[in-house]
C-alpha cells in the first residue's frame, strides 16, 4: 500500500519538475473533459497547446500576450516572496491604463517623443497609487491585503465602465462606449518595420532581467526574502516588515499599471469595456508556474500565452466555447497546487507489520 512520506529536505528536482507534471495533467484532463462532452479531446488539446508553437505566424501573438503577463507576474512574485498576497493586480492593471489614457487624452492633439514616456509614468503611478490603498490598510489597520486588493479590482473595472460611457466617450465613435483612438505619438512602436511585436515585448524581458538582479544580488531583494521566510529573524536583522510590505505592493501595482498602459497603447489603441481581460488574475498562475523566479516567470508567461492564442484557434477549428481557455488555466492552477506536495513529500510503499510468531 502506498503512503505519503515527508522528505528530509525539499526536493530540488521536484521543485522544477512539478510544474511540468501539472502542465501534462492539465492537458490530459482537458482532453478527457472535452472528449466526454462530445468534442474531439485530442484535437482540442492539440489546437490549444501545440498549434500556436508550430505556426510561426502565431509567434508574434505569443509575445504580445506574454508581455503583460510577465510584467504583472514579476510584481506579484516580489510580494509573494515577502508573504504579501496582492490578489488585486487586475484592478491595478486597469487603473494604470486609466491613468495613462488620461495623459493620452490630454495630449491627443500634440506630438513629441515625450508623450509615450509620460503615459508610461502615469500608468506606473496609477497602478502604484491603487496598490497603496491595501498597503495602507495592511500596515495601519492589519486588514488582509488579499480581500482589500481583490475588492478594489471591481471598483476599478466599474470606474472604467463609467469613464468610457461618460466623460471619456468618443463623440465621433458612433455611440460606442470607447475613448478616442490613440494617436501615433501615443501608441507603442513596433520593434521592426512590418512586425506586429511592439516595444513592450523586449521591455518585459528587460524588466525580468532587472528583477532577477534586484532579487538575487541586492540588499533589497535579500530583505524581501528574509521578511517572507523568517519574520522574526528579519526583525532581529533590522529589516522593517512594514517597509517591505509597502515596497512589495507598490512595485506590484506599478508593474501592473505599466502593463495596463502598454496594453492600452498597444493591442487596444484605446480604452473599451472589453479592456479587463483577466491578465491580473492569470499572472498569479504565471508567478507560481515560474516558481516566483523572474526566469521561470518568462517561461510561465509563454505557457499561458499559448493557452490564450490556442484558445482562439480552438474556437474556430474545433468549435470550443470561449470559456475553454479559462478552464485550462483553472486546471493548471489546480494541478500546480496539487503537485506542489511532491516537493516536500514522496510516495512510498507502506511496510507491512511483521507477523508475530504464535
Amino acid at each position: 500500500m502506498l503512503e505519503w512520506r515527508r522528505r528530509r529536505e525539499p526536493s530540488k528536482a521536484m521543485l522544477y519538475l512539478s510544474p511540468l507534471i501539472a502542465i501534462g495533467l492539465t492537458m490530459l484532463t482537458g482532453m478527457l473533459v472535452f472528449g466526454a462532452i462530445g468534442y474531439d479531446g485530442l484535437r482540442a488539446v492539440t489546437a490549444i497547446f501545440i498549434t500556436p508553437l508550430m505556426e510561426p505566424q502565431r509567434w508574434a501573438d505569443l509575445g504580445i500576450k506574454a508581455a503583460p503577463l510577465i510584467m504583472i507576474a514579476l510584481g506579484l512574485a516580489i510580494g509573494f516572496r515577502a508573504n504579501v498576497w496582492n490578489i488585486g493586480a487586475e484592478g491595478q492593471y486597469v487603473m494604470g491604463a486609466i491613468a495613462g489614457t488620461g495623459v493620452a487624452l490630454l495630449t491627443h492633439d500634440m506630438t513629441g517623443w515625450w508623450i509615450l514616456p509620460a503615459m508610461a509614468l502615469a500608468g506606473i503611478a496609477g497602478g502604484a497609487a491603487y496598490a497603496a490603498v491595501p498597503a495602507l490598510l495592511k500596515v495601519r489597520l492589519q486588514v488582509s491585503e488579499i480581500l482589500s486588493s481583490l475588492m478594489l479590482t471591481y471598483v476599478a473595472v466599474q470606474f472604467l465602465y463609467y469613464l468610457v460611457r461618460g466623460p471619456w466617450k468618443d463623440p465621433d465613435g458612433f455611440n460606442f462606449p470607447q475613448t478616442k483612438m490613440f494617436s501615433g505619438s501615443q501608441t507603442l512602436p513596433a520593434v521592426a518595420e512590418g512586425s506586429l511585436v511592439h516595444l513592450g515585448v523586449p521591455l518585459a524581458i528587460l524588466l525580468a532581467m532587472i528583477a532577477w538582479f534586484v532579487m538575487s544580488k541586492t540588499i533589497a531583494g535579500y530583505a524581501v526574502r528574509v521578511v517572507g521566510r523568517a519574520p522574526a529573524a528579519a526583525r532581529h536583522g533590522g529589516f522593517d516588515a512594514d517597509r517591505v510590505t509597502w515596497a512589495a505592493l507598490l512595485a506590484g501595482g506599478g508593474l501592473a499599471g505599466l502593463a495596463g498602459l502598454f496594453e492600452a497603447a498597444g493591442p487596444f489603441g484605446q480604452l473599451t469595456p472589453q479592456f479587463p481581460v483577466g491578465y491580473g488574475f492569470t499572472a498569479i498562475i504565471v508567478a507560481f508556474l515560474g516558481r516566483l523566479s523572474p526566469v521561470g516567470i518568462v517561461f510561465g508567461a509563454l505557457v499561458l500565452a499559448v493557452t490564450y492564442v490556442g484558445g482562439e484557434i480552438a474556437q474556430s477549428t474545433v468549435r470550443l466555447p470561449s470559456a475553454a481557455t479559462g478552464m485550462f488555466q483553472a486546471l493548471l492552477l489546480f494541478f500546480l497546487l496539487a503537485t506542489d506536495v511532491l516537493v516536500r513529500y514522496r510516495l512510498a510503499w507502506k511496510a507491512r507489520p511483521a507477523k508475530v510468531a504464535p
